[in-house]
């Protein structure tokens, strides 16, 4: 499994990561001692030395930002006005954790084969064979051909309130996922 360097991504973006933080499966607490920072966000000089040359894929960064330290709101409303599959995928993201399964399950139906998937695919499976008392509801892990965020939405509601014991399993994969795409939007905002 690939570690996640926040310092890779410039000074700014490391203040707003220096702390990790493994996201809930739930709404969790918006992290006040982040909130400044995030308000105060300027997406030119966060990317800098850098220009930004995608700007749709700059405002997922931000997007994911706001996710990450639990604004679920301010998160949404940033995916909400991205209109491309990555736009698509911050925002299932935001409704799974809301809970909102159904309209999460709708939103990651409008991103289709997201280039993140192969290697979200593996990385869960890495994840999944690293855990002890696999729950047959995550087995499917194991072997997937492709990544299905569907059934990974089932294992999170099976985790978060269906009594299924996989929180830890399904938080770090979760928290892969939302690294990859954090990566996916930096390097195409300025590719």
């Amino acid at each position: 499994m690939s570690s996640f360097d926040s310092a890779a991504y410039g000074p700014v973006f490391a203040e707003l990561l220096k702390t990790p933080r493994i996201m809930p499966l739930d709404p969790g607490e918006e992290n006040g001692s982040a909130k400044a920072g995030l308000e105060a966000l300027d997406l030119d000089e966060a990317f800098a030395p850098n220009s930004i040359s995608d700007r749709t894929m700059a405002e997922g960064c931000c997007s994911g930002l706001w996710l990450y330290h639990d604004f679920l709101v301010t998160s949404h409303t940033l995916s909400q006005q991205i209109t491309t599959p990555t736009g698509s995928y911050w925002h299932g993201i935001m409704h799974r954790r809301e809970p909102d399964y159904p309209n999460g399950k709708y939103w990651f139906g409008r991103v289709g084969d997201h280039d993140i998937y192969p290697e979200l695919r593996d990385e869960a499976a890495t994840i999944a064979s690293g855990t002890d008392n696999l729950p047959d509801e995550a087995a499917y892990l194991m072997s997937q051909s492709s990544w299905d965020p569907f059934a990974f939405i089932d294992l999170c509601e099976g985790a978060n309130v269906g009594g299924v014991p996989a929180g830890d399993l399904c938080r770090g994969i979760q928290q892969r996922e939302w690294e990859l795409l954090f990566d996916y939007c930096y390097r195409k905002a300025i590719a």
